[in-house]
C-alpha cells in the first residue's frame, strides 16, 4: 500500500493517505501507455494542411506550344508541376489524424502514467487549494512553499474558481485541469502532480 502525506498549503503534514494500489502501484504497461501518448498528441493535430495539385491550379487550359518542331521538350500544360505556379505532386492534403484507442486500453495507460508518477514520488496531495486572491504573485509563493516553484506542475482540482484561474493562466509551467479531464498526455508532460483530496477520491472511484 503506498502511502502520502496530505499537506495544507503552508506545506504542513496533516495526516498520511493511502493511495489506491489497483492505480497507482501496478506495473506500468509501457506499450499501452505509449499508444494513449500519441493518440493524445494526433488528436491535437487539425490535418487542415493543404497544397493545389495540377487539377486545383488556375490556367493552364491550352498547350503552351504545338507538340513538335519548336526545339523545346513537349509541354502539356503551364500548369504542370515542373512549371513555376504549376499544381504541387506528393504535398499535404487535409486529413484525419485521429487514432482509437478501446475503453481499457485507455484506463490502463492512465493507471500507467499515474502508477510512475507514484513511483517517482511526484504526487502531491493537498487538503484543499484555495488561493486568497487572483494574483499570479500569491500563486507562485505557494509553489514556492511546497517547493515545486521550478517544475512543470499538473493541478488536479474538483471545481474551479475565478481567482484560481486568473492566477494561473500566465504561467508556462502549470497545467489546471478538473479531475474529470485527467488525461495521460499532461501526467507524463508535467514534472509533478498536485492533486486535492477531494479530486483524488473522484478520480479513484473513477478508475477502480
Amino acid at each position: 500500500m503506498k502511502k502520502v502525506e496530505l499537506l495544507n498549503l503552508k506545506g504542513e503534514k496533516v495526516k498520511d493517505i493511502n493511495l489506491n494500489e489497483e492505480i497507482f502501484d501496478i506495473t506500468p504497461n509501457k506499450a499501452v501507455l505509449k499508444d494513449a501518448i500519441v493518440l493524445a498528441m494526433a488528436s491535437l493535430r487539425q490535418g487542415t494542411h493543404s497544397t493545389k495539385n495540377r487539377s486545383e491550379v488556375s490556367g493552364g487550359g491550352r498547350k503552351p506550344w504545338r507538340q513538335k518542331g519548336t526545339g523545346h521538350a513537349r509541354q502539356g500544360s503551364i500548369r504542370a508541376v515542373q512549371w513555376v505556379g504549376g499544381g504541387r505532386y506528393g504535398t499535404p492534403v487535409p486529413r484525419d489524424y485521429s487514432k482509437k484507442q478501446n475503453r481499457k486500453e485507455r484506463r490502463i495507460a492512465l493507471k500507467s502514467a499515474l502508477s510512475e508518477k507514484a513511483n517517482d514520488k511526484a504526487i502531491i496531495v493537498l487538503d484543499s487549494f484555495k488561493i486568497p486572491t487572483p494574483k499570479t504573485k500569491d500563486f507562485i509563493n505557494t509553489l514556492e512553499t511546497l517547493k515545486i516553484k521550478d517544475k512543470k506542475v499538473l493541478l488536479v482540482v474538483n471545481a474551479l474558481d475565478d481567482k484560481m484561474i486568473l492566477a494561473s493562466r500566465n504561467l508556462q509551467n502549470v497545467v489546471l485541469i478538473l479531475a474529470d479531464e485527467l488525461n495521460v498526455l499532461d501526467v507524463v508532460a508535467t514534472d509533478v502532480m498536485v492533486i486535492t483530496e477531494e479530486a483524488l477520491k473522484y478520480v479513484e472511484e473513477v478508475l477502480k
